[in-house]
């Protein structure tokens, strides 16, 4: 967007939206199924009553395969799990050192961490409104921290601007909404709100003005000590005989414009990423563990589903040894509680309805790659003063996000060295794993030139290769919500589907334990009427 010295008043209102747009925003995601509000309720979702010996087999231990296994346990149904892995927990994911995952292509790695440093491939963050997973947290007693999204003394950068430099968050913030201040100010000085408001308004929007964009008296936003309370001082204030403060200077307007840098400025107030946002002690898969703990004796680890049939007896599930593959084995149950990744669940045989069939074959998964880098200090603290909180890129790592715990911890330290999407991912996901790590390096020397030097080791998870899921989430359009959405989630037969891909809530835990929640809420609805009408007929 250009723009010239006589700056129209519908430019002016157009710049604004630029920023205040979360709304729109957010209606616009919220269409497409992202940042909707939890509608959990812990009492609507108490189960009881389970026709007797009733029996369920869920596929999948992920959390929404857990959610199911636990309520359904309580309610009285006899539960069996079958997990791939031989852990729980699915996307809920954490690598610590010494851990070694094989990637498809067969690309192995082994992390090297330092004892109690983590990476979080999948779930890293928990906002306040995600009433699910936080109920679970408090019931499992998984111990929480706050998780920093936003870092005034982070850094956005773009390197086509300001010659590659980044900018602290602080700056870039106070300088655009400066700008902003002094345009409208100069609008209501010449009166060119005048048919839209009264004076009294005028002068009371001019006041608003001085004091939110930090303006002198002038009504101008310059190096001055409002400024500079705002975006930092070249020298700070200090004491005794310390050199005396210097107020900063302001970027230029239009170069700050044109760079792009304010686009990242709206993240914070988008509803999934406003304050309080959380995050387990020790690594997300935390949250996995503290369900494994209550259900972790129903799971048979190491089992890869292989084909489902059901009839109008119940579900027999076929499965192999997924670390060493031999005979083929079964499993069979009144109900079945199906959690696996729609990109898997499509390549598995089953007799499910056309309509399901249509549904699980019409959501395609996104993609997206996380690169954990360990250095051998915590520069971003040392040097830059960077605790927490994320910096931004135009780069295709995207973003890094520094570690928001252990801060001021002596020795090395993990960060999360880029999170990729969209095309960038898929660039990434072509390379081997080492070469991602050492294209995050060099892109990531742009802003921390600390990089090279101070590097120890890193590992990086591409989501299309996750030999479990075979991507990261369920990608839905409005469109083919519209015309499958309700045919996924409908129990077909003995079988009911859940997990982020049947949720409104895609790519977050809470979608997948809502998702489960309410399936299983139907389920047993449905075999408690079933049960009913089959006693009644035996009498008759």
């Amino acid at each position: 967007m250009e723009l010239t010295r006589g700056i129209s008043r519908r430019a002016i209102l157009s710049w604004i939206g630029k920023t205040a747009g979360a709304a729109a925003m957010y209606q616009a995601m919220t269409s497409l199924g992202f940042a909707s509000e939890s509608t959990f309720d812990k009492d609507h979702y108490e189960l009881s009553g389970a026709p007797e010996g009733s029996t369920v087999l869920v596929l999948g231990a992920g959390l929404a395969g857990m959610t199911a296994a636990f309520e359904l346990q309580k309610a009285g149904y006899k539960v069996k799990i079958l997990e791939y892995n031989e852990k729980a927990g699915g996307r809920c994911w954490t690598i610590r050192g010494g851990d070694k995952y094989t990637e498809l292509g067969g690309a192995t790695q082994e992390c090297k961490f330092d004892e109690g440093l983590y990476i979080n491939p999948g779930p890293w963050r928990i906002p306040y409104h995600h009433y699910a997973v936080l109920h679970y947290c408090k019931q499992f007693d998984v111990k929480l921290e706050v998780f920093n999204q936003i870092n005034h003394n982070a850094y956005v950068h773009s390197a086509n601007a300001f010659d590659g430099k980044p900018k602290r968050y602080r700056e870039v913030y106070s300088d655009f909404q400066g700008h902003i201040a002094e345009l409208l100010a100069k609008c209501v000085n010449q009166k060119g709100l005048d048919e839209a408001m009264t004076r009294e308004e005028t002068e009371r929007l001019l006041l608003v003005m001085r004091e939110w964009g930090a303006l002198n008296g002038d009504d101008k936003y310059v190096k001055s000590v409002e400024a500079s309370l705002r975006r930092g001082f070249d020298v700070e204030p200090g004491g005794g005989l310390m050199p005396e403060e210097q107020y900063s200077l302001p970027m230029d307007r239009h170069e700050l414009l044109d760079s792009s840098l304010w686009k990242h400025l709206v993240t914070g107030n988008l509803f999934e990423y406003q304050s309080t946002i959380f995050q387990p002690i020790g690594g997300m898969d935390m949250v996995a563990k503290g369900f494994e703990k209550e259900v972790g004796n129903l799971i048979r680890y190491s089992s890869k589903v292989t084909k489902i049939h059901q009839d109008n007896k119940g579900v027999t599930v076929s499965y192999i040894d997924s670390k060493s593959p031999g005979d083929t084995m079964t499993e069979s149950a009144d109900w079945c509680v199906c959690t696996i990744p729609l990109s898997i669940l499509g390549q598995i045989p089953a007799n499910f309805s056309s309509k399901l069939t249509s549904a699980i074959r019409a959501v395609p998964y996104d993609t997206g790659v996380k690169v954990g880098l360990q250095f051998k200090r915590r520069f971003w603290e040392e040097d830059d003063r960077i605790y927490g909180g994320i910096s931004y890129t135009d780069m295709p790592i995207e973003m890094i996000s520094y570690p928001s715990t252990d801060y001021h911890s002596s020795g090395k330290g993990v960060l999360l060295g880029g999170y990729l999407w969209d095309e960038n991912a898929y660039e990434f996901t072509a390379m081997s794993p080492e070469m991602r790590v050492k294209k995050a390096l060099e892109y990531g020397a742009k802003i921390h030139p600390q990089y090279l030097d101070e590097f120890d080791n890193g590992i990086a998870v591409a989501w299309h290769r996750v030999p479990w899921t075979n991507g990261c989430y369920g990608l839905w359009t409005p469109e083919s919500r519209k015309e499958h959405y309700q045919n996924l989630c409908e129990i077909d037969n003995r079988v009911v589907l859940a997990g982020e891909h049947a949720s409104y809530i895609p790519a977050w835990m809470e979608g997948a334990i809502l998702s489960s929640l309410d399936a299983i809420k139907r389920l047993h609805e449905h075999a408690v009427a079933a049960n009913k009408q089959n006693a009644q007929g035996s009498q008759s």
